[in-house]
């Protein structure tokens, strides 16, 4: 059992997919478990337009849920300006926070057709988010390079987060020189972290977010398990390990970090 957080402080979970079928049966009960832990508010990410839509309808139903909104460099196909068009038409409902989640993924894709059908659609939905004033949920896998290449030619007048951050320290050094987030998860907590716990120690805290990416990737010590919002306390009480410092105040600063990036 998770006890529930101190009333002097909340979580905010900012990458979670309820929309996942995983959720299916039980989400209304996955909500009540986070808000039980201190995880008054969530975000969940789409990566198809149906998993947005659907981003979409759960935060209409349930106070304290925001949606992002976008095409996932797994699914990614030739976008046309009916994609743009239906992206655009769910931003301007108050629960839509964000154009994602977007990027690239390498690890995946090895084909470099492929490979370049994901930038293009990379750009064109920072393009989207850019005419939308909405920021950005970047999904980054073996694509540092690139990901990097790409937001200093097309990321001006853009904020956003590199999620599930799992780069170097070096890399992580000069997102944050452009003024992007980190986003932290499950992996922060596992013996083979490697790097991240690194990155996590040296960056401003003022520029981290604490995630889920539920039902993937739990953390220790629920390793193995589906994982679910409630969980993103065990990756706030890593970062208040490896920093030094109180769960309250890591808390209280990725919260503030959480409203400041998504207008919460």
């Amino acid at each position: 059992m998770i006890a529930k957080a101190a009333g002097s402080f909340e979580l905010v979970d900012t990458h979670t997919h309820l929309n996942d079928g995983k959720f299916a049966a039980d989400c209304d009960a996955v909500i009540e478990r986070a808000r039980a832990a201190g995880v008054t508010r969530m975000i969940n990410m789409g990566d198809t337009l149906a998993s947005s839509e659907q981003a979409v309808r759960l935060a209409e139903q349930h106070e304290g849920l925001y949606a992002g909104v976008g095409i996932h460099p797994e699914e990614a196909f030739e976008m046309t300006a009916r994609e743009d068009d239906i992206l655009a038409a769910w931003a301007k409902q108050p629960e839509v926070v964000a154009i994602g989640e977007i990027g690239l993924d390498y690890y995946w894709e090895k084909d470099p057709d492929r490979r370049r059908l994901q930038q293009r659609i990379f750009i064109r939905q920072l393009d989207l988010a850019r005419q939308l004033h909405l920021p950005v949920c970047i999904h980054d896998r073996d694509a540092h390079g690139d990901t990097l290449s790409i937001l200093k030619r097309e990321g001006q007048g853009l904020r956003g987060v590199l999620h599930c951050y799992s780069g170097s320290p070096e890399m992580a050094r000069e997102f944050l020189k452009l003024g992007w987030y980190l986003g932290v998860d499950g992996p922060l907590t596992f013996k083979n972290a490697a790097k991240l716990p690194e990155v996590v120690k040296a960056m401003p805290l003022e520029r981290l977010l604490i995630e889920t990416d539920a039902p993937y990737m739990a953390p220790v010590p629920m390793r193995g398990k589906r994982n679910e919002p409630a969980f993103v306390r065990f990756v706030a009480e890593k970062v208040a390990e490896l920093r030094g410092c109180s769960l309250a105040e890591i808390a209280q600063v990725t919260t503030r970090n959480a409203e400041d990036l998504y207008a919460l």
